[in-house]
């Protein structure tokens, strides 16, 4: 699903800004721009996003911008000392290597120290800027979510119609076509009698020929009565609208649900006997297309 909400916060120290964006995929996929002297927020923030969020592939952008002047600001002469001898050691081996420059310094990540803005304090910054983004940007998705529950509902409504209205149909088509295909085995088997009758051995009595047809016909009715797959469509698309209602995380649910609704529109397309039967199922696995494609949005 889609989703973005973007936190500003000012301290008295500088600008932090909290950025979460999402654009549709089937699974969690986090991708972080976090400035380095703010790296080791990641894991915290990781953590949080996949408590809330579990479908999506989700940008989060963190950025510190510390005010120009900061009273009681200091360098980190530690890091100083840590920088000078590998410059040295490096400079040992490539005596034409440029040295670090004071504005290349300076703007080292954690060089410049500020003795009032502890990394506790910018910590505690960043979760409360994590939770008032996170809670903006699931709203967000929510939204969302609402308004493709919407079109989710309206397709399996379509699909309730089309069920409902050629289920009392199967019957007469199955009878219709049993009837005649009994007319055709008939016809043939009177003219295989004809031929007997000027002098040919017939293979079957008449009375054994009857019953062939009989059993031909029920095999018939059976290989193309769809009732049964009507019937488990019906229990699909009752439990795939328990699950929107019932909301929640429905996503991987609802994918089960499509294949589990494709499965007997494919088998009802392939066994339907009549074209309006046949272009129902096509209805149907048209409808169930578009619902597959949303599904794969929902978390």
């Amino acid at each position: 699903m889609t989703g973005y909400a973007v936190v500003t916060r000012e301290t008295p120290h500088g600008t932090l800004t909290l950025e979460l964006r999402s654009v549709n995929s089937r699974f969690l996929d986090l991708q972080f721009r976090i400035n380095d002297d703010l790296r080791s927020s990641e894991p915290a923030l990781r953590e949080a996003i996949m408590g809330r969020v579990t479908r999506g592939k989700v940008e989060c952008r963190l950025s510190f911008g510390r005010k120009a002047a900061i009273a009681g600001a200091a360098v980190n002469t530690a890091l100083l000392a840590q920088l000078a001898a590998l410059q040295a050691q490096i400079q040992a081996g490539f005596p034409q290597a440029a040295a670090l420059s004071v504005g290349e310094l300076l703007r080292w990540p954690g060089m410049v120290e500020d003795a009032a803005a502890s990394q506790d304090t910018l910590q505690a910054d960043i979760g409360a800027a994590a939770v008032e983004a996170l809670d903006a940007f699931v709203a967000s998705r929510q939204r969302e979510g609402a308004a493709l529950e919407a079109m989710l509902l309206a397709r399996l409504a379509d699909m309730e119609r089309i069920v409902a209205d050629i289920t009392p149909i199967v019957p007469q088509v199955v009878a219709q076509f049993q009837q005649k295909a009994t007319e055709r085995m008939r016809e043939s088997l009177g003219l295989a009698l004809r031929t007997a009758d000027s002098g040919a051995q017939p293979l079957l009595s008449q009375q054994e020929a009857a019953e062939r047809i009989r059993q031909e016909v029920t095999m018939y009715g059976i290989r193309i009565d769809i009732a049964e797959e009507l019937t488990r469509l019906g229990a699909h698309l009752a439990e795939t609208r328990h699950i929107l209602k019932k909301g929640g995380q429905v996503g991987k649910r609802l994918d089960f649900m499509m294949q589990e609704l494709n499965r007997e529109a494919n088998t009802v397309g392939s066994k339907a006997p009549a074209k309006e039967l046949s272009d129902a199922a096509m209805a149907l696995k048209l409808l169930i297309e578009q619902m597959r494609e949303q599904v794969q949005n929902l978390e």
